[in-house]
């Protein structure tokens, strides 16, 4: 007998690809949140845009469900840890800096050290699968 197989349009997408994605959106977060100090500074109706609460929680969001895929994922399949620990403290800085105050200083500077090691999480979880 052979063996069943779904149709690829029904195939979960490949660690991978999820991680890949996972840096990417790590990527868009670092130039939003540039992006968003710039703005500020030269407009304050764009910046008040920018900076709602409700972007930087719902972006969040989207990184832990990421985050929960990709890296928890990757650590059963390769049995490392050392990725999935290192996206969470990424994870945890980014949760972290949404409580600061929104001046666009430290909040920015402890978003972007998060998205940094969020992304290296990712990395290192693409490269040893690979």
């Amino acid at each position: 007998m052979g063996q069943l197989s779904l149709p690829r349009s029904l195939r979960l997408p490949d660690r991978a690809a999820v991680d890949r994605l996972a840096i990417g959106l790590s990527g868009l977060c670092a130039v939003h949140c540039i992006a968003s100090a710039v703005l500020v500074a030269l407009a304050s109706t764009a910046g008040g845009l920018l900076l709602s609460p409700v972007i930087h929680e719902v972006g969040l969001c989207i990184a832990i469900a990421l985050g929960a895929v990709a890296l928890v994922a990757g650590a059963a399949r390769h049995g490392f840890l050392q990725p999935a620990a290192m996206g969470g403290l990424g994870l945890g800085i980014m949760a972290g800096a949404l409580t600061l105050p929104h001046d666009g200083n430290a909040e920015t500077f402890w978003t972007l050290i998060g998205v940094a090691l969020l992304a290296l999480g990712h990395d290192l979880n693409r490269r040893a699968g690979a």
